[in-house]
This record gives structure tokens, sequence and C-alpha cells, in this order.
């Protein structure tokens, strides 16, 4: 049996694994805070893919899992590394350096459920719920409201370029979800989580030796303990741990759902900022919480929405159809 056909509510270890993404993604806000203080952002998140990656398929090496992917799904492996991976981090880095950190977390962090949704449906990985809808809208609000105070305008051109820039890193981001679902339901997690980061981490690190200032020489490893602690965190609970059970509920849940982290994390991100670096919160910013907490939670609490695909293909009389093709396809 497909394993995407599994049917009936979520389990409780989906809950905690959700639970779990959205503590490490809201941490990992931190640790890259003291990491790109002093080490330029690509070949920062570029190695540390790298050393996930190439353990995640030393694990299942030595576990002797198959380590193969058909000629015919090479192409979507590529397309899903250059998306989730490579363009994601690319432009979102690059146009952080032209907009606040304000306007950042809230076009990339709105944009993303939106994108998944809407991609998710084009692609027939997701159906149309209106109580989905409302829950996006929810957490939409709450992340203007908890972001408001850190808005500056963009000011000039290149202002507003980076602003699409960062906007275009969650809409390649979702797209790259999106297309990896029927990648997860032929082969094991692990798998592609590791062929992902590993491809996307190399790619990006040559980019960053190519053209980013300073890349070359951050090779050299003088980075600093805090930035090596952060580096190490990000490897072993961001991409290891978080972006494999994130995969994983992709598969298992449909993108938009698991996407509904970006409602969760920033909560996580702005209560450490108030209990390590002293960081006030204001009550606008607890409603905008509220906000979105509520919209993380009628989300998690709609009825999974299974994907078209797998609705065609246990319909009596319609196997061997669309269902078939996005096989082949996928």
């Amino acid at each position: 049996m497909d394993q995407a056909s599994r049917t009936g509510p979520a389990s409780p270890l989906q809950y905690l694994s959700f639970a779990v993404i959205c503590l490490i993604w809201g941490a990992t806000w931190l640790a890259l805070k003291f990491g790109l203080a002093v080490v330029p952002p690509l070949i920062f998140a570029g190695t540390r893919f790298i050393v996930a990656g190439a353990a995640i398929l030393a694990f299942l090496w030595l576990r002797r899992e198959p380590l193969r992917i058909e000629r015919a799904d090479w192409l979507r492996l590529a397309i899903v590394t250059s998306t989730l991976v490579v363009g994601c981090y690319a432009l979102l880095f690059w146009g952080t350096l032209y907009v606040s950190s304000g306007v950042s977390a809230i076009l990339n962090l709105a944009t993303m459920p939106v994108a998944l949704m809407a991609i998710g449906i084009m692609a027939g990985e997701e159906s149309f719920g209106t109580r989905r809808l409302f829950a996006i809208a929810c957490g939409v609000l709450g992340l203007v409201m908890l972001f408001a105070q850190r808005i500056t305008g963009p000011g000039s051109l290149i202002g507003v370029l980076g602003a699409m820039a960062v906007a275009g890193s969650a809409i390649v981001y979702a797209a790259g979800s999106v297309m990896a679902r029927p990648l997860l339901r032929r082969y094991s997690t692990p798998l592609i989580s590791g062929l992902t980061t590993l491809i996307g981490g190399l790619v990006l690190t040559l980019i960053s030796i190519a053209v980013e200032p300073g890349g070359r020489a951050a090779l050299d490893g003088q980075w600093g303990l805090m930035a090596w602690l952060g580096w190490w965190f990000l490897v072993l609970f961001g991409s290891l741990c978080a972006f494999t059970m994130y995969m994983q509920l992709v598969r298992d849940w449909g993108p938009s759902r698991a996407g509904t982290y970006a409602f969760v994390s920033p909560i996580v991100a702005v209560l450490l900022g108030s209990l390590v670096l002293g960081e006030r919160l204001s009550l606008l910013e607890g409603a905008g919480m509220v906000a979105m907490l509520a919209g993380a939670w009628l989300s998690l609490v709609s009825p999974k929405p299974g994907p078209v695909a797998a609705k065609i293909a246990a319909t009596p009389g319609l196997r061997g159809t669309t269902a078939d093709l996005g096989a082949k396809s996928g």
C-alpha cells in the first residue's frame, strides 16, 4: 500500500513531532543570530547542510538501506533540492540584507502557509477548506501584530527587490515541499532528506566560494565558540532532526498543514529572545502570539487533507489514470 494512503486522525507521535519542529526551528533563530554575526550566511548554511546530509546517508548505508533513486525521479529530486534548499536560502539571505527583520519575518512566514496551500491545491496534493483558510488568516494577522513594531519601509528600489526576494524564498520553499511529497511516498524520508540537504549544501557552498564576500575566507573555520555552537545546533537539531521530521509530516499531513509551524516557531523565537537576550514583549506582540496560536490550532484540528491523486486512486473504476500517471512522473 502507498505510504500516503493512510487515513484517520493524526497520531500523538505526529503532534509531538510537530511540537519538536516548532521548538527547534524557533530556537534556530537564536543560533543563526550568533552564527551570522561572524560567518557569511551561504557558507554557514551550506556547510551545515553538507554535514547533516552526509551523516543521514552514512547512517542509512550502515543500516544497509537502499540509497538508489530511480532515474525517472532524478529531475524531481533536482527540482526539490534547488527549491527547498538552494533557491530558498539564496533568496532569503540576499533579501534580508536590504529589508528590516520585521519585514523579513512577516513576508517569509506569512507567505509560507499561503503558498503551501495554493501550490498544494494546484498540484493536486491539497484540498481546499474554509477552516484552513481562516486558520491561515488568523496566523497572518498574528504575524503582523507580532512584528509590527519592527517594521521599517524598504525605502528604495533595492529594498523593494529585497522584500520580493524574501517573499519569493517562501514561495520556492513551498513549491519544493509540494514537489517532494510524491518522492516521499516512494522513498524513505531520511533518504530524501539526506540527498536534498547534501546536494543543496554543496551547491550553496560552491555559490558562496564563487560570489559571496568572505565565503572563501570563512572556510578556515576561525568563527569563535558561539558561532560554532550555533552551527552545531543547526546541524544536529535543525537539519538532522527537525528537517527530517518536517518532511515526514509533509508526506503524512500534506504541505499546508505541516507548514503551520510558521505560526508557532516565531513565538518560540520571540520568547527565547526575551528570556536569553532580555528583549521586552509588548501587549500587541502578546495579542499577536494568541492569534498565531489560534491559527495553528485551527489548522491542526482541520480534517487531514489527503492528496487528490490518492483519492482518485482509491475510487473504483478510476485506477490506472491520473494516479498512475502521477506515480510514474513523480
